[in-house]
């Protein structure tokens, strides 16, 4: 199959974008004219409540050739390895957890087929939590198109590109890139490089935003004008496909006559988007201490206590270590969020052995956790001169909410049985300059 060369994307996170793949389909002055310009049907994508106010309410119109309504009724088929917080955990010991990397297998399995769960929070029919999943796939989606009307889809690819067709128009990821879909709009996924890797974030919550500044002020961070959004196309496609949608943590297939990314033109501010990650402005110390890994934040989930996200996505990307006096890699800590992490290449400081990209780690709510015995030594005793932090790109799924691992998680061969031994190198290091107590 021949993909685009280049695609053309419209800038500004948020922003009421408009776009149009035929001249004149998109109405002017109006959403909902009597008649639409080339015998196009309107209508309305909401991903959050009519009545949301009007800084976070996100909608978007779209003009097709077929409206969504026109399909067959929805059959179940086999999950899989797909699995959805339901309200209901089994019992999740305060451990630490840690898994390899899962290779592409030889079978055929294309993006939805290659899904993984490995573990998931709150409660997807009251609106709150999330599920971590891995992917791996070797073939194009073809004649299948996917809607998860479960949450909103954070994609992040490890390994090789993604081209993601969507009712909105296409775009292109790879390593080192986000893309978002919002819940409930339908997509399918071609590999251009005949096979994939990488990480899925399914939030279940309020849609994903950018983090306040705060203090930093108007610069910094992840900024708005660096997102990107497709520009509209539509693909004309007569011919019997299959939608499957993710509802309530079941897979359903319904049948089509039609492929369901028939949009010519919409305008709003719900649509799919991508962000490179190289463009997020790091802001550290220059001075002393290793600031909390929030000034990391990319995107942000509110939940309904402020200050404690129902997601974070976080990134520790290559950067300027510069501050004296100091212990400059995470410290050791206990949190009250849940860490799920993951690596994209290179090394985490951190964990420079046993934590590989494309592997997995989970440290739930107050599980202590921080670098091994070799980080520690070095960090306490190397020269602080000014060091660039190169080759590296992790990241962190962070939620208010404690990761239930799945079963599966829990006993497939790429956990790591012996992870918590990475410390076990931490000897005592006190000296006491009075004789020991009861001595």
């Amino acid at each position: 199959m021949a993909y685009p060369q280049s695609l053309r994307y419209l800038s500004g996170f948020g922003n009421e974008h408009e776009s149009e793949a035929l001249e004149g389909a998109l109405p002017v002055g109006r959403f909902s004219p009597q008649r639409v310009a080339y015998g196009l049907y309107a209508e309305q994508f909401s991903s959050t409540a009519f009545t949301a106010p009007r800084h976070r309410n996100r909608r978007t119109w779209l003009y097709r050739i077929r409206p969504s309504v026109l399909q067959g009724r929805y059959r179940p088929v086999e999950r899989g390895l797909i699995r959805t917080a339901q309200g209901e955990h089994p019992a999740v010991p305060p451990d630490v957890f840690r898994w390899d990397a899962f290779p592409v297998p030889q079978t055929p399995q294309d993006f939805i087929d290659g899904w993984i769960t490995m573990a998931t929070n709150g409660d997807v029919r009251v609106q709150q939590g999330m599920a971590v999943h891995l992917f791996c796939a070797n073939r194009n989606m073809d004649a299948r198109y996917f809607c998860d009307a479960d949450g909103e889809l954070l994609i992040v690819p490890q390994q090789g590109a993604l081209m993601i067709y969507t009712e909105m128009g296409i775009l292109q990821v790879g390593p080192g890139e986000i893309a978002v879909i919002p819940r409930g709009i339908k997509f399918r996924i071609d590999l251009p490089e005949g096979r994939a890797r990488g990480y899925l974030c399914e939030n279940y919550g309020a849609v994903l935003e950018l983090p306040e500044r705060g203090p930093v002020g108007a610069n910094g961070f992840a900024n708005d004008r660096d997102f990107q959004y497709p520009v509209a196309w539509y693909e004309e496609r007569d011919e019997p496909v299959t939608l499957t949608t993710k509802f309530a943590g079941q897979l359903y297939s319904a049948d089509l006559d039609h492929s369901p990314l028939d949009v010519v033109a919409w305008v709003g501010n719900s649509a799919p988007y991508k962000y490179d990650l190289a463009r997020f402005n790091v802001i550290n110390s220059v001075s002393y201490d290793h600031p909390d890994p929030s000034i990391f934040t990319v995107l942000t989930s509110s939940s309904d206590t402020p200050g404690m996200a129902n997601i974070d996505f976080v990134i520790f990307p290559p950067r300027w270590m510069v501050a004296e006096e100091t212990f400059r890699p995470p410290w050791f800590h206990r949190n009250i969020m849940s860490e799920c992490m993951g690596l994209i290449h290179g090394v985490y400081d951190a964990k420079p052995t046993g934590f590989e990209p494309g592997g997995l780690s989970l440290h739930n709510s107050m599980s202590a956790h921080g670098p091994e015995a070799e980080v520690f030594e070095k960090a306490s005793t190397e020269d602080l001169e000014p060091r660039r932090q190169d080759n590296t790109l992790a990241f962190m799924f962070e939620s208010r909410y404690v990761l239930a691992p799945t079963e599966f998680a829990l006993s497939c061969s790429q956990r790591q049985s012996d992870y918590e031994q990475c410390w076990s190198g931490l000897t005592k290091q006190f000296r006491s300059p009075v004789a020991p107590h009861g001595s």
